[in-house]
């Protein structure tokens, strides 16, 4: 049903962007004939929309749309990359028309001029975007950025100081992230010279099939102190719906690569004889930590540096950590907002809707959370202005 929902608020923005896409360049490029383009155009409009229906056809028939690149280039990437330029161009219409409706009395006196000046600011807009957003998301697509974070902490044991903790996530192992992107991820970390590597969960997207790639991949990450992950929510769903068979497959092929995935639990690391406490809390869709569990994981004794890591940012666990005395929490999740779209004065994701904790750093009292944008996609198989990420923590002595 929300997928329906959703294909139909895109067909609403596409029906309002093809009619301002028609009258500006009807206006802008009269002297083109466009009577003989019709047809052309409206094959090409016919194919840009075809996945949605083709989806609709094979639930109807009870079986699985094809899932291979084949349908990817024929039919989801074309549907997801007009769909994208559609809403990115569509939400700076809206803002147009909400300062024509401020300036109305202006605009109603001298209609024939600013109607000029509107078909014309159209025509830009669509010529930018249609340019703009297949260019990010190929730049989103074969970038990592590593973000460089420097936490101080005033009674931090000398021992700590520079302690380098690099923390990644959602590398959701499957044909769109590939081996390639995997690889130059993992090589990106490597290149950081971890002391301690932890993993924010969703090491797969879905079915059995990527398992062993995702294990292989992350037991490649070189760190001193080991890597550690807490349970994601597409970690879950490898065996659908049998979430327990999923975990368990996933937590042992990553144990076969020294990777431990842990769940509701406390890890005190011994490094050169000072103690990092990190708690792993499970906060996902198929399993969320109950209110009491969670109250006396936390009220374990506090270490030199103690650290919270969950996949979701939510469910009151920053601030639940943050009374407990956490010196940092850790989250993932959200891919940075994986579609972010550009708008006047800010931007627009839908991720908000969940959360505020977006991406980037919080400071919760006296902790800091840092949610991570991570490397693999979800849903849509595209980011738009959410470059992947690795995050390098630093930790000083203030």
């Amino acid at each position: 049903m929300r997928i329906i929902i959703v294909f139909l608020l895109v067909y609403l923005l596409e029906f309002y962007f093809l009619r301002k896409l028609v009258t500006s360049f009807t206006y802008v490029l009269s002297r083109i004939n466009w009577k003989r383009y019709k047809i052309p155009l409206i094959t090409l409009l016919v194919f840009l929309n075809l996945y949605p229906f083709c989806l609709l056809l094979f639930y109807i028939k009870g079986s699985v749309f094809p899932d291979n690149r084949l349908t990817d280039y024929l039919l989801v990437f074309p549907f997801w990359g007009y769909a994208l330029i559609v809403i990115q161009t569509s939400l700076f219409f809206l803002f147009l028309l909400a300062i024509k409706g401020i300036l109305y009395p202006v605009f109603k006196k001298n209609k024939s001029e600013y109607r000029d000046y509107e078909y014309k600011i159209v025509f830009i807009l669509i010529l930018y975007f249609s340019l703009y957003i297949p260019a990010r998301i190929i730049f989103d697509y074969n970038t990592v950025s590593v973000r460089n974070v420097t936490i101080k902490k005033h009674n931090l044991n000398p021992a700590l100081n520079n302690f380098r903790l690099v923390f990644i996530s959602d590398i959701h192992a499957d044909r769109h992230t590939g081996n390639k992107r995997l690889a130059n991820y993992v090589h990106k970390v490597n290149m950081l010279h971890p002391d301690l590597v932890l993993i924010g969960g969703d090491l797969i997207s879905s079915t059995p099939q990527y398992i062993e790639t995702a294990a292989e991949y992350m037991g490649m990450i070189k760190s001193k102190y080991g890597v550690y992950s807490c349970r994601g929510d597409h970690d879950h769903w490898a065996y659908r719906p049998d979430t327990q068979k999923s975990i368990e497959a996933v937590t042992d092929e990553l144990e076969k690569y020294n990777v431990h995935m842990l769940s509701n639990e406390n890890k005190i690391l011994d490094t050169n004889g000072i103690k990092m406490l990190i708690s792993f809390v499970t906060y996902t869709y198929p399993e969320k930590i109950g209110k009491e569990e969670l109250d006396n994981l936390l009220s374990v004794k506090k270490q030199d540096f103690n650290i919270l890591l969950a996949h979701q940012p939510e469910g009151g666990i920053p601030q639940e950590a943050s009374e407990k005395k956490y010196d940092l929490m850790l989250a993932g999740h959200t891919h940075g907002g994986q579609i972010t779209f550009m708008f006047p004065f800010f931007n627009l994701s839908p991720t908000l809707i969940e959360t505020k904790y977006v991406r980037g750093n919080f400071q919760i009292g006296n902790m800091f959370l840092i949610v991570t944008r991570g490397l693999g996609m979800s849903l849509v198989p595209f980011r738009l202005n959410s470059t992947p990420e690795i995050t390098c923590i630093t930790l000083e002595k203030d």
